[in-house]
């Protein structure tokens, strides 16, 4: 009786050595690393995955140095590696180093949250798929062209007179036309938007390019600069047929484009110099002198030419050339 009560306390005590020993590497943690197991349980801030010491040790990583023993491993009672981190993105980690790629969120915020991550692993091959698709996130913005579509005048006015680079508008409106169109005339008005769009992608940032379709003109391009109007460029006129008045169209692309250029001195300010501030007083409501006359050595500079063309009714008969105002 003696001998088995002996070999009990000693059962008893080994049990209690073994319980002791698992409570101390909970809190402490293992250092000898996971080398000599074939599979991981790990529990990421509560979310729960089960992976092999393979995959984890393909890159050189935080989770390979927990594999090898180059970083302290905590285990719970149950077996289970503990990580202190958010695991919403970790299993989008692991599949990378399952398989060396992954598709990535669209949403920037969620990448910044998997580029986090990545870093924090030392995922290095992660990180560098995460700034690439950023990358390419801020060419995309970079490229998009955003119009503005105004809807009422007071809407134009605040934001040609709170818009601190040039402004490019173009009055479209098809519909506002009580005589029909001459043969071109779609086809002109065509390439006008086609223009404004080619226009609008290739000064981007430079300048603001707006578009109104509820103006009275058809098709009138208005350039502004410093909260005013610099130049207009109308495409639309009124010709004679035999019997009837027809709608025409025009399409004055050299000119349209010289006044976008001409509008790129009032880009950063540029145009609120010298010569910037004479133009805006010559423009103000109590100036006496008229463009020309009252143009100072500045004003000079600027290139303003008001194109719009309007037809003379009263001064020709039917049948004749139709005569332009400049």
């Amino acid at each position: 009786m003696s001998a088995e009560a002996s070999a009990g306390s000693v059962a008893a005590a080994s049990i209690l050595a073994t319980q002791a020993s698992g409570h101390c590497s909970e809190e402490k943690g293992v250092g000898g690393g996971l080398a000599g197991s074939k599979y991981v349980k790990l529990n990421v801030g509560g979310s729960l995955h089960y992976t092999t010491v393979q995959t984890l040790s393909k890159e050189d990583s935080l989770l390979r140095s927990m594999c090898n023993g180059g970083a302290e491993v905590t285990i719970d009672s149950e077996g289970w590696v503990v990580l202190d981190r958010c695991g919403r993105h970790f299993g989008l980690v692991l599949n990378f180093m399952r398989d060396g790629s992954v598709p990535l969120p669209e949403s920037h915020r969620e990448l910044e949250e998997v580029l986090k991550e990545a870093q924090y692993y030392r995922v290095q091959g992660l990180v560098q798929h995460c700034t690439s698709a950023m990358q390419k996130q801020r060419d995309v913005y970079e490229g998009v062209c955003r119009i503005p579509m105004i809807t009422s005048t007071k809407e134009e006015q605040r934001m040609i007179n709170t818009c601190r680079k040039p402004v490019v508008k173009l009055q479209n409106n098809r519909g506002n036309n009580k005589y029909s169109y001459t043969s071109n005339s779609d086809d002109n008005l065509l390439k006008n938007i086609e223009l404004f769009d080619k226009l609008g992608l290739r000064f981007n940032g430079r300048v603001l390019f707006v578009k109104d379709v509820l103006g009275d003109e058809i098709c009138c391009w208005s350039f502004y600069g410093e909260g005013r109007k610099i130049a207009e460029v109308c495409c639309t006129s009124i010709v004679y047929a035999t019997e009837k008045k027809q709608t025409k169209v025009e399409f004055p692309e050299a000119r349209i484009f010289e006044e976008t250029l001409n509008i790129l001195i009032y880009e950063n300010g540029r145009g609120s110099g010298p010569g910037g501030v004479a133009l805006l007083e010559s423009s103000s409501p109590g100036a006496s002198q008229s463009e020309e006359e009252g143009a100072s050595a500045g004003d000079r500079r600027v290139r303003r030419i008001h194109v719009r063309r309007h037809i003379m009714h009263d001064e020709r008969g039917h049948g004749q050339q139709t005569v332009y105002k400049d």
